[in-house]
């Protein structure tokens, strides 16, 4: 995701070309960021209340009959959502609370579940049977009676996911007995005032398999006691703890892209090498014991950053963890180099690869043969773990503008053209873009369609985006947008700050394509021999002398009086990777 150096002859673009405003709302998006850093380099952003964890916890209170004070608290909250314009926040709410829907009331499921890659789709149609049976909701004629499934491949999550759900509607089915493997795996889990894996769908998931097995009440109540420590003030339930490690790391790379000072990405980067797993990857957050390929692609990118040099050791461990997913196909999976490959973990993975030049070259161009053979007519990608179809474009458009074959018929060129022709396509009319066809425009969607567009020669649809792009900013330099993540797939949560994370990024990519004001310090060569080191060589070494800042607050300060590109960072200058 990081500034791609632009290829031989990519203009400049004048700065008359985009809104003046551009550079000042940048500072002040960057400025919001770098307050949100923790001293010890940790970016933090909690996952906000979802209505699909808040209906299972009060189904769950209501079977054991615990704790009534937090159950009003989320009893109101879910009576917010009963009028919900998503017809199945709408559903688990009402579903919750009492209300049987009408026979005409109920969701599509199968055109929901459609929003998931195929290979899940068996594993997420019986999550949300398991989900409608809690309820007691009969399960809509459209949704199908889901099959038993295997683990076998399964990672650890799906395991006991599918586990869970499995002993739910054996349950419900007037099956009493539970499998001692599948106990002692359930069990497992339960460890107090501590969410496994940081999931609280999960967590839930258990407690409600757990009910009605002979012995675990004690189990039952202790887990419902740590669930609510996780409630949030609106009395919701949120479906991970959060993702700070994901967070941190795509916010090391913005805060690069928009020219923070070496000293703020290093913070960053020593949290990451503190977080990093003895196997070379990264997880999403702190204590999540599985890693995935994309925190662990971004992770390395910011690492490289940060000093090729000074972190060589957790750079080559991590792209070596990549290098172990990697399918037959040239493609990367999300967790398990067994699992299907995925178009937009392909696109991360080539992008942290083609840090190192022309070194793993062979798996860059595969990556990209994958990525065009996934690629749609219209030159989108199969869902990801974005509710907008433009996430995987902006990100494959970056990997394939990154190698030197873009010759027409050529795998890269194959991507950015059918790429950037959606997005010419299907912007709206107010300059922004949307998640699907016939939405209403949002900040992240923009943000990424933004991003493959400073790929190309002139500013073009650029400009009436970025003006849209800047009318969702806030006072305090935030970004408002929609809900854009989704976990489990297809069901979409929010982390706030990824809007201001993206956008940053974006802005920052848009203000790079700028005509660039003279720098006083040269561009430094690494010794290394992946890409130019985009630092000069004594803000390197101030940044790997440094200590942890005392005070992120005064890192906006010093950083918030102009915007500027790190010093010899022009990336017009350096030459392709390869």
């Amino acid at each position: 995701m990081r500034i791609a150096a632009p290829a031989a002859g990519l203009p400049h673009w004048p700065h008359s070309a985009l809104p003046a405003e551009l550079v000042p709302a940048t500072a002040r998006l960057r400025a919001h960021l770098l307050n949100m850093i923790r001293p010890d380099g940790t970016l933090h952003s909690p996952c906000q209340s979802r209505v699909l964890e808040s209906a299972l916890l009060l189904a769950l209170l209501d079977r054991t009959r615990l704790e009534p004070a937090a159950r009003s608290r989320v009893a109101a909250y879910l009576s917010l959502h009963c009028d919900s314009p998503e017809p199945l926040d709408r559903l688990l709410a009402r579903a919750a609370l009492g209300y049987k829907p009408a026979p005409d009331g109920l969701p599509d499921g199968e055109r929901f579940l459609t929003r998931a890659p195929d290979f899940t789709g068996p594993r997420k149609r019986a999550l949300l049977h398991a989900v409608l049976t809690l309820l007691r909701v009969a399960p809509a004629e459209k949704i199908s009676r889901p099959e038993p499934i295997s683990l076998n491949g399964l990672h650890t999550w799906a395991r006991v996911q599918v586990t869970a759900v499995k002993t739910i509607l054996a349950h419900a089915h007037g099956h009493r007995t539970v499998d001692e493997g599948d106990l002692e795996l359930l069990r497992s889990t339960q460890r107090p005032g501590t969410i496994w894996e940081a999931n609280l769908l999960i967590h839930l998931s258990v407690l409600h398999a757990l009910v009605p097995v002979p012995g675990q009440y004690p189990l039952v109540a202790e887990g419902v006691k740590t669930a609510l420590r996780h409630q949030r003030p609106d009395g919701g339930m949120p479906f991970i703890r959060d993702e700070n490690t994901w967070v941190t790391a795509t916010a090391a790379v913005a805060l690069h892209a928009a020219g923070a000072g070496a000293p703020v990405v290093d913070l960053l980067a020593r949290r990451l090498v503190a977080l990093q797993h003895p196997t070379g990857g990264w997880s999403f957050a702190d204590g999540v014991q599985l890693p995935d390929a994309d925190c662990t692609s971004v992770a390395a990118e910011v690492l490289h950053l940060a000093g090729p040099d000074v972190y060589r050791a957790p750079l080559h461990r991590a792209l070596g963890a990549l290098r172990t997913l990697r399918g037959k196909d040239g493609g990367f999976p999300t967790y398990l180099a067994s699992a299907p490959s995925e178009a937009c973990m392909t696109a991360a993975a080539a992008n942290a690869l083609s840090t190192q030049g022309p070194t793993h070259r062979h798996e860059v161009e595969a990556a990209l043969a994958y990525l065009a053979s996934q690629q749609r007519p219209d030159g989108s990608f199969p869902p990801d773990w974005s509710s907008s179809r433009l996430h995987t474009v902006s990100r494959a458009v970056l990997a394939a503008s990154r190698h030197p074959d873009t010759s027409p018929g050529s795998p890269a060129q194959h991507i950015i053209k059918r790429a950037v022709a959606l997005v010419a396509d299907c912007q709206n009319a107010d300059g922004g873009w949307s998640q699907q066809d016939g939405d209403a425009s949002d900040a992240l969607s923009t943000a990424y369609a933004l991003t493959a567009l400073t790929t190309q020669n002139t500013p073009g649809p650029a400009v009436r985006g970025v003006a849209y792009l800047l009318t969702q900013q806030r006072p305090d330099g935030s970004i408002s947008s929609v809900a854009d993540s989704i976990g489990p797939r297809p069901f979409g949560f929010t982390v706030p700050a990824l809007a201001d994370v993206f956008t940053l990024l974006a802005l920052g990519h848009l203000t790079r394509r700028l005509a660039p004001t003279p720098c006083r310090t040269p561009p430094r060569v690494s010794d290394n021999k992946g890409e130019p080191d985009t630092a000069s060589s004594s803000a390197r070494g101030r940044a790997a002398r440094s200590p942890s800042l005392n005070a992120p607050s005064k890192m906006a300060v010093e950083e918030q009086n102009q915007l500027r590109p790190a010093q010899g960072s022009d990336p017009a200058s350096h030459p392709a990777p390869f």
